[in-house]
């Protein structure tokens, strides 16, 4: 008779993912994850193998589900000045609530991961791509109904933007003041018009 789950694999996963985007990969022992999960080590093991491969299925579930849904909501949703401030808003508003300064999962695996495994690079990479060509829409859209200065290069402005947001997201964690924060995104809007 084959073993069955006893568990929620999907609320499993998203348990891990808190995990790892709160401690860092190297910080979280399997001990942390059996306590975050409620799942035995066993049973982790036999269901996504190593403790990397777990990572790994956790970062690609940030990555689609909160990275992806995040963008495409923001892109249907809003005006392009609006969509572009409400992304930084959306991490800047985390130092509101103590102790949940996280920043950006991506972003903070491409600090601890990135340039020691390619796997993890590739996903951090493409998570990269996705969130400029979020930009350059956005920076296009807005140049295309006058919000922006129609005469800038769209994607030197995308690059920009995305540099300041990667930037954003490591200042979060180490140096979560508002005001600060608030003048990184009002810079890259005020250099869009």
């Amino acid at each position: 008779m084959p073993w069955e789950k006893r568990f929620d694999v999907g609320e499993t996963l998203t348990r891990a993912m808190h995990a790892f985007w709160t401690r860092g990969y190297e910080a979280t022992s399997m001990q942390d994850l059996v306590a975050a999960t409620g799942v035995n080590r066993a049973s982790l093991y036999a269901t996504y193998g190593d403790k990397r491969a777990l990572f790994l299925a956790a970062l690609r579930k940030y990555d689609g589900e909160v990275r992806g849904h995040t963008l495409q909501e923001l892109a249907r949703a809003r005006a392009p000045a609006e969509a572009i401030g409400a992304l930084f808003d959306k991490f800047i508003g985390q130092t509101e609530v103590p102790g949940n300064n996280w920043g950006c999962f991506i972003i903070n695996t491409a600090l601890e991961l990135a340039a020691h495994d390619a796997e993890i690079a590739d996903v951090v990479n493409a998570a990269q791509d996705e969130i400029e060509a979020f930009f350059l829409a956005m920076i296009r859209k807005g140049q295309a109904i006058g919000e922006f200065d129609p005469n800038r290069n769209a994607g030197l402005l995308a690059h920009q933007a995305l540099a300041s947001l990667l930037g954003l997201l490591v200042m979060i964690r180490s140096r979560p003041e508002r005001d600060y924060l608030d003048g990184v995104r009002d810079g890259v809007l005020r250099s869009l018009r």
